[in-house]
């Protein structure tokens, strides 16, 4: 999006309002940014913002969640089920690299929480869980993630029992060929639901439950069906309509790479690394990559997807650590390195110092004018994954293995 656009967009975002105002001149001007501080700073930064997103919902119905972000039009937004599920994973992760245990702390309560939301028949609400909300077959399996967490890292035997009844939830509701069209975002199938079926296949180990085992399998295949001889994946936008957000393409990308290497198949390894690799090539020199992409990987986007930069350096750092793929840190750091230019340190507004914008500049078309609590915490993963060189969550065990 132009500047010009800029001036077009509903009067709902205020823009006048001083506080609005100064983030965006900020982003129309592009000042010449400080030189990146290491990587503990921008760490401890992100961190810090998460804990400010959790601490919103204090003495809220939803106490123990974090809140999905800050915007322009609603100020600091209701705790969300779905990436509270895996922000567990970061504070965990985080609270074991940088010893503070506080950090687990707050995954425990965010665990809580999420135990209280689960429907008898399995299933996660869906969006901010408000009455009339519906469960998605995605937000479900983030939610998981979190569940496994709280059994693979704690030893938490009812985190297990619930993601096992929500395994059950997506089982049900999967089509003979894989897909999920019922309970879907838009009332669509998104190939991006293989980051669910990641949790549902660790599920199925963790469990030894074979047929959770075979669900996931289903889903997998089906979305191998989906890849262009490109490696770009279709039905991977939120509508048909659109071409994907580098978001949700690494989203797709990161649940078959991390079901490849859980399953043992070259099939979904070698699709996320065709995936991956065309993306590496698309990526500019200072780390950006456009906000979508078409098939062919062009370009469909003048404005950076943040979220989907901070994803991408995961999969890359993956790809480097697991399978073979060292080339593929170079373009994960460059990712780390745009994102820390992107990330503001020691600004006064709260709501926005040590966060991650969705869009850059911050107008771009998605999570347009809001600093979402799931592009804090992917890049918070890349961070750690890059200064330790470890896997955000760790990696899972197979059937039969020890749990803590």
């Amino acid at each position: 999006m132009n500047p010009a656009t800029l001036f077009a967009l509903p009067l709902r975002y205020r823009p006048w309002r001083p506080r609005h105002l100064r983030l965006l001149v900020n982003d129309l001007l592009a000042p010449v940014r400080p030189p990146e501080r290491e990587h503990a700073a921008h760490l401890d930064a992100a961190l810090g913002w998460l804990c400010r997103a959790q601490d919103q919902r204090d003495g809220c119905p939803d106490a123990g969640g974090v809140s999905a972000g800050w915007s322009f039009e609603d100020g600091w937004l209701p705790s969300y089920p779905e990436t509270t599920g895996y922000i567990i994973e970061t504070f965990l992760a985080a609270a074991k690299l940088l010893d503070r245990p506080e950090l687990e702390a707050r995954a425990r309560r965010m665990i809580d929480w999420e135990l209280s939301l689960q429907q008898a028949d399995g299933a996660f609400p869906g969006h901010f869980g408000e009455p009339g909300s519906h469960p998605v077959i995605f937000n479900t399996g983030q939610i998981m993630h979190g569940m496994l967490a709280g059994y693979l890292q704690l030893g938490r035997e009812e985190c297990l029992d619930a993601a096992v009844r929500a395994g059950h939830w997506l089982a049900r509701h999967q089509d003979a060929d894989g897909c999920w069209r019922r309970f879907e975002h838009n009332g669509v199938p998104h190939t991006y639901n293989t980051r669910a079926t990641w949790a549902l296949l660790a599920t199925a180990l963790a469990a030894g439950e074979a047929k959770l085992e075979r669900a996931a399998i289903r889903n997998l295949d089906w979305a191998l069906t989906q890849q262009t001889g490109s490696g770009w994946f279709a039905s991977n936008a939120f509508t048909p309509d659109r071409a994907p957000f580098t978001h949700t393409i690494a989203y797709a990308i990161r649940g078959l790479l991390e079901s490849g290497l859980l399953a043992g198949e070259e099939r979904y390894l070698v699709a996320a690394l065709g995936a991956a690799r065309a993306l590496a090539k698309a990526q500019q020199k200072d780390g950006w990559l456009a906000g979508t992409y078409r098939d062919g990987w062009v370009p469909a986007a003048s404005y950076c997807c943040l979220t989907g930069v901070a994803q991408m350096s995961l999969n890359w750092t993956r790809l480097a650590q697991d399978y073979g793929a060292p080339e593929l840190r170079e373009p994960a750091r460059r990712a780390i390195a745009y994102l820390k230019n992107k990330q503001r340190l020691d600004d006064p507004d709260q709501a926005v110092n040590g966060g991650i914008a969705g869009s850059a500049p911050i107008w771009g078309g998605y999570s347009r004018f809001e600093y979402p609590n799931w592009a804090a915490k992917f890049f918070a993963d890349a961070l750690m994954m890059d200064l330790a060189d470890i896997a955000v969550p760790p990696r899972a065990p197979v059937r039969g293995a020890d749990h803590v």
